[in-house]
């Protein structure tokens, strides 16, 4: 398949640098939301000091990497 050329002479994005621009996308927004939900629920609970970061780091790489991975997922779909 010939590959699209833009204005300017730049190429396009493959599918794999689509599918990792998806990934690194979603895990940015993943930890944001992470480290929201991540710190109230851990104040709920009555954390404090190191256990609080250790909870809200947890918390943002879960959300991160399952954000990410179905937003890799989404864009592998569309190319």
């Amino acid at each position: 398949m010939p590959v699209a050329v833009g204005p300017y002479g730049q190429q396009q994005p493959v599918c794999v640098d689509r599918i990792k621009m998806g990934f690194m996308m979603g895990f940015a927004v993943g930890m944001a939301a992470g480290a929201m939900f991540g710190t109230f629920s851990c104040l709920r609970v009555g954390m404090r000091g190191r256990e609080l970061m250790g909870g809200v780091g947890k918390t943002m790489m879960q959300s991160g990497g399952t954000f990410g991975t179905f937003m890799s997922i989404g864009m592998g779909i569309r190319c």
